[in-house]
Parts: structure tokens; C-alpha cells; sequence
């Protein structure tokens, strides 16, 4: 296994949606023994702390509908500047924070993959496929709309302009199961990838990934990686503030994350809606640096036996 140089960005950004908690991600990652894990690894890890936006102003009577949506715009703005720069030495894992960061995390490293010349991809691990607009959503929560902002969809004209906007079909979303009327219709028109619950009941979760894996190989593509505390099934990881029953086990997941890691093809990471206050005992945490730790390349034979009691 070759070592590589990775980047933690905590980003405790808690206002993509009413549920708090979120804020509390980057440093339960870090208290689970994220950068141990790294470090254990063989490869090099750099922990630049938590960032904040810069200043915005409040919200006004015109935008009461979007739940903070100057707050998100002035986190977006800065998780790109910070994406985009990060990723020219490194590969950046950015420690959520609710998945609204994902604006700002996507547009930064395609920022700089449009800058190289090279195509980006995003598989999208999530029971959502969060792609509303800003007049679409009727929750007003914005991280239900970054996967519609960063393919350029029209309806986010408050929104900073996107330098790079990642192509539809340049996206895989895995483990879909709750996708809304607005959502579904869209996502029919545009002819996404996407791989519910119900095909990887049927035929299982190795077949689509290989296929994108693989394309994505082909045109010498930069591979961002976004999962969401949701794509696994509840009963594993109770600590998100939108559980959908039904999502992915323990081992179709480490089976993705494997996958991932034989590709070489991880440029950038994203994990998100990690809420601590939701937890037990610290289970899902470990479960999902567990999950990073089988995307950074530590096989089966490799993990200790430990106790999740």
C-alpha cells in the first residue's frame, strides 16, 4: 500500500436543517481517533482544526422560507476556497457538519479539476438524493439541495457562482430510499445514476459501483467521495438526525469502501450528518472511521477484534 498525504478539515456546519448537532462531527471524529487511524496507516495526516465562515448578515424578510440561508451561502463560499486549495497537495476529508458543506466541498476540488483538466465524479452515499432547489424545497432545510447546486441546476440564484459544474452523469448515488416527488421527477429527466435499496436487494451493490469505478478509470476522472450518516441502515448508525430504515449494512458499505480503495481513484472526501447528541456510546463515530479506515486501504485481516457493547 502506498502512503499518501491527506487533510482534515473539521467543518461543524449546523444549519443546513432545523435538527442540531451536527456541529459536535469534526471533534467526536477526532475523539474516536481519526488522525491515529490515519497515522496507523502508514500514510501522512494534517489536521488544520475546524473552520469557520466569515462574517454574513442575518436573514432578512425575503428568504424567511430557507431555513439560514445567508449562514449557508457564507459556509459554502469558504469550504470552497479551502477545498480548492487543499486538494492541490493532498487528498482533503472534510469532517462534517450537516451535508449542506457538500455546496461548497464539490465546487472546490471541481474548481480545481476543471483548473487540471480533468473530468470530476461524486459518488453520492445517501438514503437522498438531496437534489432540490432553493424554490423546490419545502422544508426550507438547504442540506437537501447541494447534489442540485453543484450540477449547476437553475433555481440558486442567491447562491455563489459555480466556477465548475459537475455533470449529471458524472454522479452515482447508491442506497436511495427516500427520494421526493420533485426529486424523482427531475432525476428521471436528467438520466442520473442512481441505485436504490430496492436493485441492491435484488442484485446486489458491486456491480453498479465496478461500472463507474471503471469509467471514471477510463477518462482519467477525479473521484470525490460524500457519505452521509444515513446510507447505512439505522440500527448500525443511529447517530443522524434523518434516519431511513432499511439502508445499507456494515459489510455492503465496508464492501464499497474496499472497492474504493483497490480503484485508487479517492480524490477528495466528504463525511457528513454525523450527530453526536443522537449517538450511543460512541457507535456510530467509530463505525464510520472504521468506514474511512477500509477507504484508506486496511483490510479485513488487519482490524483487531474490539467490542461495539
Amino acid at each position: 500500500m502506498f502512503s499518501k498525504n491527506y487533510t482534515l478539515v473539521g467543518i461543524p456546519l449546523d444549519c443546513g436543517k432545523i435538527t442540531k448537532g451536527c456541529l459536535m462531527g469534526p471533534d467526536a471524529y477526532r475523539t474516536a481517533g481519526i488522525v491515529e487511524m490515519i497515522d496507523n496507516l502508514g500514510h501522512s495526516v494534517n489536521d488544520i482544526g475546524n473552520i469557520f465562515p466569515d462574517k454574513y448578515e442575518e436573514e432578512n424578510d425575503e428568504n424567511l422560507k430557507l431555513y439560514k440561508l445567508n449562514e449557508n451561502i457564507a459556509w459554502i463560499e469558504k469550504i470552497f476556497r479551502i477545498a480548492k486549495q487543499e486538494i492541490k497537495n493532498s487528498i482533503p476529508i472534510f469532517l462534517g457538519g450537516d451535508h449542506a458543506l457538500s455546496a461548497g466541498s464539490v465546487s472546490g476540488v471541481s474548481a480545481f479539476a476543471k483548473e487540471v483538466n480533468r473530468p470530476q465524479f461524486v459518488l453520492w452515499l445517501d438514503a437522498h438524493p438531496d437534489f432540490h432547489t432553493l424554490h423546490s424545497s419545502s422544508s426550507g432545510n438547504l442540506h437537501g439541495t447541494p447534489v442540485a447546486y453543484f450540477t449547476g441546476q437553475p433555481g440558486f440564484e442567491f447562491f455563489p457562482y459555480l466556477e465548475a459544474p459537475v455533470p449529471t452523469e458524472n454522479i452515482l448515488m447508491l442506497g436511495l430510499r427516500s427520494v421526493d416527488s420533485e426529486e424523482r421527477n427531475t432525476l428521471k429527466e436528467l438520466s442520473m445514476n442512481t441505485v436504490d435499496m430496492r436493485y441492491i436487494d435484488e442484485f446486489g451493490i458491486k456491480t453498479p459501483l465496478e461500472k463507474f469505478l471503471q469509467h471514471i478509470k477510463k477518462v482519467n476522472g477525479m473521484l470525490h467521495l460524500s457519505v452521509d450518516v444515513d446510507f447505512l441502515d439505522p440500527i448500525y448508525a443511529p447517530a443522524v438526525g434523518t434516519t431511513v430504515p432499511g439502508g445499507a449494512t456494515i459489510r455492503e458499505a465496508h464492501l464499497v469502501m474496499e472497492m474504493l480503495h483497490d480503484s485508487e481513484l479517492i480524490t477528495s472526501i466528504d463525511l457528513v450528518e454525523l450527530n453526536p447528541f443522537l449517538d450511543k456510546k460512541g457507535q456510530t463515530t467509530y463505525l464510520m472511521v472504521d468506514l474511512l479506515a477500509s477507504v484508506l486501504g486496511r483490510k479485513i485481516f488487519d482490524k483487531s477484534t474490539t467490542s461495539y457493547i
